[in-house]
């Protein structure tokens, strides 16, 4: 078990975002003492998405406007390709990865959220995994894309998708909690 309690995330997503992937993380570090800010480009309730069936909404806690990077100690990054397509296009979003990644800060990412690193300029030289059809866009930002259900390079942990939930949560709880 570890112990996350002096842990701030925040959890980057909008509507499109694939249920499991943010849900499951979010369980996994609140269980372990973080507190767990959801973070939008709106302040309403953001829809969910099982693969390609509306699900439940999820409440935003604060958007891109009102916080800051230096509120948080990590970032996930769910999936979901309506999520990920629309926050890749999100100044706000790609300069709150970057300043994340500039101070080294863990960044959880799954499915084709690493879209989001690709069009912040934050995959070259990196090797990542994620949703098979995006490994292209992966590999022409200058990464390494691998198929395995989890990598860590450096302060990044990516995962493929859903079935690879159990492995990336235990990554991102080690990462975080420094190991």
């Amino acid at each position: 078990m570890y112990d996350l309690k002096k842990k701030r995330v925040a959890a980057i997503a909008t509507d499109g975002f694939e249920e499991r992937e943010l849900t499951e993380p979010v369980k996994a570090l609140r269980d372990a003492g973080a507190l767990v800010v959801i973070v939008s480009t709106k302040g309403e309730p953001i829809q969910a998405f099982q693969h390609q069936q509306p699900s439940i909404k999820v409440a935003v806690d604060t958007t891109f406007d009102r916080t800051s990077p230096d509120e948080y100690d990590a970032v996930l990054l769910p999936g979901g390709a309506l999520n990920a397509d629309a926050m890749r296009t999100e100044p706000m979003a790609q300069e709150f990865v970057r300043d994340m990644d500039r101070r080294g800060k863990p960044m959880a990412v799954i499915c084709h959220a690493p879209w989001l690193l690709v069009s912040a300029g934050l995959a070259r030289g990196r090797t990542l995994t994620s949703w098979p059809t995006i490994a292209d866009d992966i590999r022409n930002a200058g990464a390494e894309w691998v198929d395995r259900e989890v990598v860590v390079d450096r302060n990044l942990v990516t995962s493929r998708g859903p079935k690879d939930l159990p492995a990336f949560n235990k990554a991102m709880l080690g990462l975080l909690a420094g190991g």
